[in-house]
């Protein structure tokens, strides 16, 4: 099985999937919206245990989550937001979807600097309340009455990303990864003497409109010193 990054010439397949699965089901402009805005953290999982026959046949997409990040959040904090998430029956109790919310999740910390991950789901969906709140840790915020078409309650659930923001890479003020440290190696073994004879070897020069080529050219100071 192999989960990687939502491409553009995936969304049909992952509309199918959606329209197999979900009864909230959306036209294939809101997935390429997501692809393009958010490239780094939509997630599917393809079956590879059977491979394309010809190189014109698409990959067997069996689960997908589709996630963004709040562009105007209400509390001034940034945060992600999972939109849908779905596995194929004949494919799931194999920790797909924890899979793939899990690499979502890991993405909006490292790309946007996420504080916490929300999302809706039906208080009827006992299987994925079962994931959300038990499996990947989301607790329970409020609930939205008639939150979906159908006039269904949603719970509206959040989960603090705080304990990725901490094994997250290192950077200095500026974001830039810091120094890892001196010259290892051959370069770290080159003594004092080393680097104090490379520096005598070194000869400054003069440079500027009114010098002449003889100004520019290396003299060879034992020469100079048998004259």
């Amino acid at each position: 099985m192999d989960i990687r990054v939502l491409r553009s010439s995936d969304i049909p397949h992952v509309q199918t999937a959606n329209i197999t699965n979900l009864p909230e089901n959306y036209f294939c402009k809101y997935y390429l919206y997501h692809a393009l805005s958010w490239p780094q953290l939509s997630y599917v999982a393809v079956d590879v245990s059977r491979p394309p026959k010809t190189p014109y046949d698409p990959p067997r997409i069996v689960g997908y989550v589709l996630a963004k990040m709040e562009e105007e959040p209400a509390d001034g904090v940034p945060h992600g937001h999972i939109t849908s998430l779905s596995v194929m029956r004949t494919h799931r109790r194999l920790g797909l979807a924890e899979k793939l919310m899990r690499q979502s999740q890991r993405a909006m910390v490292e790309t946007f600097g996420a504080r916490y991950v929300s999302l809706h789901v039906r208080v009827s969906n006992v299987a994925a309340l079962r994931l959300y709140r038990d499996t990947l840790g989301f607790e329970v915020e409020k609930v939205e009455s008639k939150y979906y078409a159908d006039g269904e309650d949603a719970y509206s659930m959040k989960m603090d990303l705080a304990f990725l923001r901490e094994k997250a890479p290192e950077s200095d003020d500026d974001g830039e990864a810091q120094d890892e440290g001196d010259e290892v190696g051959s370069a770290g073994k080159q003594g004092d003497g080393e680097s104090e004879k490379k520096k005598e070897k070194m000869m400054k020069v003069k440079v500027g409109r009114s010098l002449g080529v003889g100004d520019l050219v290396e003299k060879n100071e034992s020469t100079t010193k048998a004259s």
